[in-house]
């Protein structure tokens, strides 16, 4: 299991084996932490997700790409549901940390940089989503030995904060 950590800041400056990017069912690149990684890594990213997902990930899955211009080697792309689209089952949340940490064990990666999934424009309430990413980060056996929580602002920072 891995030890959950927090720190403010940027996920695409993370020093680690692998970023987690919080993509669309497309695959293509998009807004928020998405943009800002395929903004982060350059055209490799798209390139690899191109070739990669054909036809893009299912909610609750992962897959990895490379990194590109980014101090990582990997990207773990998930797809997150969207509860304004009507997607609130916390199984799905759940299923994308799980998803990422056994891709990020197929990889070797042992330090892995999370966003909290679904928590932006995707609607997921901070408080929850921070909560679902600590406790499935500690209790999904991995080989995983740092997960590393991104927070971008203060709240998000303040919402994981209370569940470590």
């Amino acid at each position: 299991m891995a030890d959950v950590t927090l720190v403010r800041g940027d996920i695409t400056t993370q020093a680690v084996d692998a970023v987690v990017n919080a993509a669309n069912n497309r695959m293509r690149g998009g807004g928020g932490v998405d943009g800002a990684i395929h903004a982060a890594g350059g055209p490799e990213v798209l390139a690899d997700c191109v070739r990669r997902f054909p036809d893009g990930l299912a909610t609750g899955d992962a897959g990895w790409t490379t990194a590109g211009a980014m101090p990582a080697r990997w990207v773990i792309h998930t797809v997150g549901p969207d509860r304004r689209a009507g997607q609130t089952d916390p199984a799905l949340l759940v299923s994308c940390y799980r998803r990422c940490l056994e891709v990020a064990d197929e990889l070797g990666a042992r330090t892995v940089a999370f966003p909290l999934v679904s928590a932006g424009v995707y609607g997921w309430p901070l408080d929850d989503a921070a909560r679902i990413a600590v406790e499935t980060l500690r209790d999904t056996p991995s080989q995983v030995t740092e997960a590393r929580l991104v927070a971008f602002g203060e709240a998000a920072a303040a919402a994981v904060n209370a569940w470590l």
